[in-house]
């Protein structure tokens, strides 16, 4: 594995990492105000943090999809509560510089994590045909 490769993991577990230490950076100040709101970010906060593990262990194609998938919950949910008359809060809320940012590396991530998939799987791919090639 290449040095490059490496890179490809590493930058989709920074970009989940990134993304969850701004929603712990968020969530004491939520907290005082909107409680469920608060300790929401602080589980996605945990939850994000938490996936730089499988990221950079490279635990397999499950995990990174369960990943890409949370991740995309969290996307929409952003996307809904900034609706006028939503169902989860009745009001749109505010879109800051802060959530943009979460946003933007959310959605590296996903995209990393793509790549990261393609990858094995082009790798998974060119093994097998050696491995089929080689018997021969």
């Amino acid at each position: 594995m290449t040095r490059m490769t490496h890179a490809l993991y590493y930058a989709a577990a920074a970009t989940t990492a990134i993304a969850g230490i701004l929603h712990l950076v968020l969530a004491p100040n939520i907290l005082g105000f909107n409680l469920n709101t608060g300790i929401f970010f602080i589980v996605a906060g945990v939850a994000q943090l938490f996936w730089v593990v499988p990221m950079i262990k490279k635990w397999g194609r499950p995990w990174y999809f369960a990943g890409i998938g949370g991740t995309i919950i969290l996307i929409i949910l952003f996307a809904i509560t900034r609706m006028p008359d939503n169902p989860i809060t009745g009001r749109a809320g505010p879109i800051s510089p802060m959530a943009l940012a979460i946003e933007v590396f959310q959605v590296a991530f996903i995209g990393l994590s793509i790549a990261v998939i393609i990858y094995e799987s082009k790798m998974k791919k060119e093994l097998s045909g050696k491995t089929t090639s080689g018997r021969a």
